[in-house]
């Protein structure tokens, strides 16, 4: 095929060709985040945010040596030279009067930091002294943190040994103090202040004797005989903090024009030194008329933000808590900036130290050690703030101008939003946002940088975690007592986000009140639906599992409210109240009683048949808590949890697993409630199933099962499919147990025959029966699938007479059709919601332990070694020897999953021997450890049961649904972005598309003359019963009975083969292609009536269900085949009936279903749910389908062969708006041709062709073709059809009766015969025509090789 390879790989032309514009506006079906994500919440991320020991600094120490007058022996000071301690002169007054008022000074420049802590001063101080104040100030502090500021100014420098200096007595001797004594005195967890020369060395001394008591400590713990673990063992100095003036080597800047103290100037009064030190710069020269002096006089209070001293003193904050914030580790940005007011202040105010030291050659020191961050650039931006504050002074102070305000935090927050708006995914966190949190404060700015904040929130968890790190949690928290109502959209979209990330906050929220803002927005009907979806949304998180927020809620009236929301026009509203109502009765009997008497249960009713999936699921949550609550019962609670039973019972059959998934859940609840009622049930159940026999429908031998062994393909491997969980049974050895849905029919007394093919083939017959954990099941799917038959032909309520039973007996069966669900995550829930009460019911009902319990008991066939082994067993289905007479042709082994163990001895019967049924015992025992022989004693209770019903069934529907808000939500999605790489692959496809539209356009129109030329032929792994080409690219799909097989048509190559999941006694009858056109999914239609979905098929992954669901629900495959007695030249493989047929609408998204019923049913995909059910008015199945959309027309073909043509807008009575009864025999295919005037085309398997106008009652053309069609199809572009015949060939017709080309042999092969033909299909655009016959062979004819 040329023109592929050249469409595949040319790009040239590209730019001529457009895609057809249809394309784009075609509804994609099964694309939503349901279905391509699995339904759980995200990983909650680890919260380091919160301040798990925050501290206070109460009491402080300050020791002054300064003894005024007296310099030290081992410092030269430079004349003249720094004098001012505390902003005063010492020799300004007695040396006496001097240290007392700087003792003062200096308390107060703390006491603006910390004015509540304890305060005392120990001037020119002896070392007993130094004790003295130190051990008291820890005694009273106990836990908390003391701090200690030393100021060495007047005494020696530090030594190398560790020492500092204070005096004796009478101050004749300088004496030294011991770091190592000090640190015994103060404890931990302290702050230490240094302001001497030398100060780096007491920081090493100290680390040095910290780590000394450590290894002290440790030496202490190990050996408790030691010495040192005699001794009271001072506490370990780990939790402390220093900051040191200068470096070990360096002095103290001497400059005249600086105070003595510099450093705890720079600490203590930092605004005051910093607007000093601009004017020092050279730089002040350029601010005219700013002098030291005038300095003094700047207006204002430093805590009060209006004023310009005010407003500095914010600027300073907010900067260097941005560089601190920038420039360390969070952790430790947490530790020295978050934990204590005072030390977050001291070390805002050390990082002005490092930048004023720094500039007269002095480093300041801290432990814990900091980066530099002296020339970090925000210092420009303070730089800024205090000239353009500066420069208004003379004119503020001399002529009483007004102040203008500081245009600081305005240009911040337009610089936070460039990074918002301009940057890309990847990149460092923003610089501002420690600013933004600042600004909060700020009336002015506050809307504003709500709204940034906002946005830089919804990028996603990492920015919220961000944010709560930097420390936004209080603020956001105080402004919910804000009654701006501007405020309210902005808060409310913030506590969503925080919200989604971390759930924790609902405790914070009920503790201020914070419930109370979101219940107001909840209420406020002028509020827009969003906000109030994200308000309901945070009082569902309120209420979620927390005892507090229930009652909080309750009393709020949030139930009145939420149930007045409960019609809203916007689906995330309904879906969240619904959810919001589920959680505040969860377990909370007050608000149950409230529902009652608010009739909440019938206000959800309506949801239950939502359009939107994830709106019913959420009803469905709601009312399965409402019914789960473990209080005491009354009659008139009984009575309406029954009341909501049956109405949750009518969603057995929707649309979406999510929402059966819920719903099992939901039944789970009530099955818990009335235990006792259900064991009642389940034991009548157990019953009834061991004493009738079903017909089984499996017992028919498949066709296929003559072809000689010698033609066996060699047995290709399955891939493993992975559906979310392991699908079932594609753990199984195919042709021992083809799936765990396998009826035994052992049990059903049909002899199980074994053929030559199955010989060497080792028996994997267990299944992990899609549990995860391989719990023992009691109760087998086939028990269950069995139940499930039998209860629908026994009247169960006959036999039992307890009064309201018959709710109980409806679940139970509303329970075995979940189980049965076809998708895997569904039954896998139901199975152990069965199996938990099984098990209640079986421990209950006997007195003792029996043995031979018959209802407990499967046989396990033994083997035929004398030796007794036993197949050992991890799922729960009985072992069986193969119940599938079928030769080794058709049997496909399937891979083993991982989580299966692989120790089974392989099992060898022997040929066409029956396994004989021996040692019977409890199947409860776990994997079938020991064998018979050493039974269990008495007293030993079955370890294989754990309790099935737990907190843990749950679906993870309401932390999925959370989800959304913690992703971004204002961001354009990905295929609408038109650079994305997901857009440029959909306009590569829709390229493709029209491209293979306009080549094959070319062909068709030419005409085709001939169409013989085999351009493909492989052997299929099964039988084909249906193919399907895909529209656009070289793949083409085969389905045998219960796999599907991909193939490139092109290349000649196989792409994939993996098992559908149908039970064992269905057949897929229907395949359908959706969303050809784009991302490509297959539905499978078996004949069951169930509907699977599949995506990532024919590609590198393993193919995944997308969905499953119930078609249709009343083709019980017991019933097929009585009403079919039609022609003796139909195929074998169709002798049940005319299955399940399809017919797929892309442009409306809907599906039309019918088959061995008497209703054509039309599903919705967009709502995943039924739309309408068209009654055929026929006693006869459908065998075919066809719409058109635009005419809104349905026509069917009958097994009675009558052609029906439907009108879907019309109502049930009168939407059959023709029939047609030409035909006297099954109609193979009837085809309505999609023009505005198209006509009907009909065939019967007699191979008369019809061609109808649908608006005239008879035929207006008849062909004849060849009899004993077993299969047919008609080409939708050019006039062809294709009849495949029981006679093993294939004639080809145009629409004017003349015979084009006529295919007996295969290519090659000597000229092999064809098989009889089993199914035929042509490709929508190509000339191409694809062949299945019963010999396994999978061919395809096209026109001669010039024409194309």
């Amino acid at each position: 095929m040329k023109m592929d390879a050249d469409l595949l790989h040319s790009t040239v032309g590209l730019s001529e060709e457009e895609p057809d514009m249809n394309d784009w506006e075609l509804p994609l079906a099964f694309m939503k985040k349901r279905h391509s994500e699995k339904i759980e919440g995200s990983k909650a991320l680890a919260q380091s945010w919160r301040m798990k020991d925050r501290m206070k600094t109460v009491s402080v120490a300050l020791v002054l040596c300064l003894n005024v007058g007296v310099d030290p022996p081992d410092v030269v000071k430079t004349s003249p030279c720094a004098r001012l301690e505390c902003w005063i002169d010492p020799l300004s007054m007695s040396p006496q009067k001097a240290l007392e008022t700087i003792g003062a000074n200096l308390q107060k420049q703390y006491e603006n930091w910390q004015p509540r802590a304890r305060y005392k001063q120990s001037l020119d101080p002896t070392v007993d002294e130094v004790k003295k104040l130190c051990t008291s100030l820890r005694r009273n502090a106990k836990e908390e943190r003391v701090l200690f500021h030393y100021n060495g100014h007047g005494v020696p420098r530090p030594t190398v040994n560790g020492e500092i200096w204070v005096f004796n007595k009478n101050y004749t001797q300088y004496i030294p103090l011991s770091i190592y004594d000090l640190q015994t005195w103060m404890g931990s967890p302290s702050i230490f202040v240094y302001d001497c020369s030398n100060a780096g060395i007491i920081v090493k001394s100290f680390k040095q004797f910290a780590l000394q008591r450590e290894q002290e400590l440790e030496v202490a713990a190990i050996n408790p005989s030691h010495p040192l673990a005699q001794m009271s063992l001072p506490p370990s100095m780990k939790n402390c903090i220093q900051l040191a003036a200068c470096e070990a080597s360096e002095l103290l800047p001497m400059n005249p024009d600086l105070p003595a103290d510099l450093f705890t100037s720079c600490l203590t009064t930092p605004i005051k030194i910093a607007l000093r030190w601009f004017c020092m710069q050279k730089s002040s020269k350029l601010v005219p008329g700013v002098t030291l002096d005038l300095i003094e006089k700047i207006p204002g209070r430093l805590n009060d933000r209006r004023t310009p001293l005010g407003e500095l003193n914010w600027i300073f904050t907010a900067i260097t808590d941005t560089i601190a914030w920038n420039v360390l580790p969070r952790d430790l940005f947490q530790k020295l900036f978050r934990q204590d007011l005072l030390v977050a202040s001291l070390f805002r105010n050390f990082l002005l130290a490092e930048r004023i030291m720094r500039s007269y050659n002095c480093t300041p020191v801290s432990s814990p050690r900091l980066p530099p961050t002296y020339m970090h650039a925000m210092w420009q931006a303070w730089d800024l703030a205090v000239d353009i504050c500066l420069s208004q002074l003379p004119t503020i102070i001399e002529e009483g101008t007004a102040f203008r305000h500081s245009p600081f935090f305005a240009e911040q927050l337009t610089a936070f939003q460039v990074w918002l708006t301009m940057g890309v995914e990847n990149r460092n966190p923003p610089e501002q946002l420690p600013i933004v949190l600042q600004v909060l404060l700020s009336q002015v700015h506050r809307l504003r940088a709500l709204d940034l904040l906002g946005r830089f929130l919804d990028l996603g968890p990492w920015a919220v975690s961000l944010a709560l790190s930097v420390g936004i949690f209080p603020y956001v928290l105080k402004l919910l007592q804000s009654s701006a109502r501007e405020l309210r959209p902005l808060l409310v979209f913030i506590w969503a986000k925080i919200l989604a990330v971390d759930s924790s906050c609902q405790a914070d929220l009920v503790k201020d009140n914070g419930h109370k803002y979101f219940l107001s927005v909840l209420a406020d009907s002028y509020m827009p639906a969003e906000h109030r979806t994200m308000a309901v949304f945070i009082l569902a998180v309120i209420v979620n599992s927390y005892s507090t927020g229930q009652e909080a809620c309750l009393q709020g009236n949030l139930i009145a409210n939420c149930l007045e929301q409960l019609s809203d026009p916007h689906p995330l509203l309904r879906q969240w109240v619904a959810i919001c109502l589920g959680r505040i009765w969860q377990n909370f009997d007050p608000a149950r009683w409230c529902g009652v008497r608010d009739s909440a249960h019938e206000k959800l009713y309506t949801l239950l048949s939502d359009p939107i999936p994830e709106v019913r699921c959420a009803a469905v949550f709601a009312l399965g808590t409402f019914v789960g609550n473990s209080a005491e019962r009354t009659d008139h609670s009984t009575t309406i949890d029954h009341n909501v039973a049956m109405m949750l019972a009518q969603l057995i059959n929707d649309g979406s697993p999510v929402v059966r998934k819920e719903l099992v859940v939901a039944l789970s609840h009530l099955v818990v409630q009335y235990e006792s009622n259900f064991c009642t049930v389940a034991i009548q159940f157990i019953e009834e199933e061991k004493n009738y026999t079903v017909p089984s429908p499996a017992n028919t031998a498949e066709p296929g099962n003559l072809t000689p062994v010698r033609d066996s393909p060699a047995i290709p491997r399955l891939r493993s499919v992975n559906s979310y969980t392991n699908i079932r049974a594609v753990t199984t050895a195919r042709n021992l147990n083809k799936s765990l849905q396998n009826l035994n029919l052992n049990e059903e007394g049909a002899p199980a025959a074994f053929s030559p093919g199955n010989l060497s083939t080792s028996s994997s017959a267990s299944s992990t029966l899609g549990s995860p954990d391989n719990d023992e099941y009691i109760l087998s799917f086939e028990t269950l699938d069995k139940m499930r038959r039998v209860s629908s032909y026994s009247s169960l309520n006959s036999l039992i007479g307890v009064s309201f039973n018959s709710v109980y007996t409806q679940i139970w069966r509303v329970l075995l059709h979940l189980a049965a669900d076809p998708f895997p995550e569904v039954s896998d829930l139901a199975m152990k919601v069965l199996n938990s009460i099984a098990y209640k019911a079986m421990m209950n009902a006997r007195p003792q332990r029996i043995l031979d319990s018959g209802s407990l008991t499967q046989s396990a066939p033994a083997s035929p070694t004398s030796k007794g082994t036993h197949i050992h067993h991890t799922g729960g289905s009985p072992p069986i020897p193969s119940t599938s007479s079928s030769s080794l042709t058709n049997e496909v082994p399937k891979p083993p999953t991982r989580d299966q163990p692989a120790t089974r001895p392989p099992y060898t019967p022997t040929l066409g021997g029956q396994a004989p049924h021996s040692h019977q015992f409890p199947r409860t025992r776990k994997m079938f450890d020991k064998g018979p022989e050493q039974a269990a004693e008495d007293g030993d209770e079955p370890c294989g049961h754990r309790n099935y019903i737990s907190a843990a069934l749950q679906t993870g529907l309401c932390d999925w649904s959370a989800k959304y808000f913690a992703q971004p939500v204002t961001k354009i999605p990905e295929e609408h972005d038109l650079q994305s790489q997901v857009r440029m692959e959909r306009q590569w496809r829709f390229l493709r598309n029209a491209r293979v539209r306009k080549q094959s356009r070319s062909i068709t129109q030419r005409g085709v003359s001939r169409l013989d030329d085999q351009i493909f032929i492989n052997r299929n792994p099964g039988v084909p019963s249906v193919v399907k080409f895909h529209p656009f690219n070289t793949c083409i799909a085969v389905a045998d009975k219960d796999s599907i097989c991909f193939w490139d048509w092109e290349k000649g190559e196989r792409l994939d083969y993996f098992y559908n999941g149908n039970p064992r006694y269905t057949r897929i009858t229907a395949m359908e292609y959706l969303n050809g056109h784009d991302c490509s999914l297959l539905l499978t239609a078996t004949d069951d009536g169930a509907l699977r979905v599949w995506k990532n098929f024919a590609d590198q992954k393993n193919p995944e269900m997308v969905t499953a669901w119930q078609g249709l629900s009343d083709m019980l495959p017991t019933t097929r085949g009585l009403a079919r007695r039609v022609s003796i030249y139909l195929d074998r493989s169709k002798q049940g009936g005319a299955g399940m047929v399809v017919d797929w609408e892309q442009e409306t998204g809907l599906l039309m279903t019918s088959g061995d019923v008497r209703i054509i049913r039309i599903w919705d995909t967009d709502r995943e749910m039924k739309v309408q059910d068209i009654p055929t008015g026929a006693d006869s199945c459908v065998t075919s389908l066809s719409c058109d959309s635009q005419r809104s027309l349905i026509v069917a073909g009958l097994g009675d062969g009558s052609v029906r043509v439907f009108d879907r807008r019309m109502g049930p009575n009168d939407c059959r708006i023709m029939t047609y009864r030409e035909h006297n025999a099954w109609v193979v295919k009837a085809h309505l041709q999609k023009d505005t005037d198209g006509h009907i085309i009909s065939v019967s398997v007699n191979g008369d062709v019809r061609f109808f106008e649908p608006r005239t009652p008879d035929s207006i053309n008849v062909l004849q073709t060849v009899k004993g069609l077993t299969a047919l199809d008609i080409h939708p572009q050019a006039n062809l059809l294709a009849c495949g015949s029981m006679n093993q060939f294939i004639a080809l017709y145009n629409t004017n009766g003349d015979v084009i080309s006529n295919i007996k042999y295969y290519d090659g092969f000597m000229g092999q015969r064809i098989g009889a033909i089993s199914c035929l299909a042509f490709h929508p655009h190509w000339p191409h025509l694809a062949v299945g016959s019963n010999d396994y062979y999978m061919s395809i004819y096209s026109t001669e090789k010039r024409l194309r």
